[in-house]
């Protein structure tokens, strides 16, 4: 139960966090293109990135990896999530499962998405 409070509080953070950075950029940049998503994206995969690398050099409680990875960097984005587990799959030689599951991602993602506003109702 424990481990489960650290991951909602971390989550709650990395929301907050996310909301925040992109309210801060997007206003400043073309309103046609999410620049402030993409920020939050490419901040977050370094960051995890970071604590990956640091988890690992140094062994962190997994307490204390859930928090950061799972609770601050899954509520920030999750895109960080898919770029570590893509980057990992590759590292240990799962090239092709890496590139499927980027295209199956992305792919099955946006079609979910778009069925998704269908099932809502939008129908443009």
């Amino acid at each position: 139960m424990r481990v489960i409070i650290f991951i909602g509080i971390g989550s709650f953070i990395g929301g907050v966090a996310r909301y925040l950075l992109s309210q801060l950029i997007q206003p400043k940049a073309f309103p046609n293109f999410p620049y402030g998503t993409l920020a939050v994206n490419i901040i977050g995969c370094f960051l995890i990135g970071i604590v990956y690398g640091l988890a690992q050099r140094s062994g962190i409680s997994n307490e204390w990896r859930l928090f950061l990875m799972t609770g601050i960097l899954g509520g920030f984005t999750t895109f960080s999530a898919f770029s570590l587990e893509t980057i990992t799959l590759m590292r240990s030689g799962h090239t092709h499962e890496a590139f499927l599951y980027v295209a199956v991602s992305i792919i099955i993602g946006l079609l979910a998405t778009w069925s998704g506003m269908l099932a809502g109702g939008i129908t443009r």
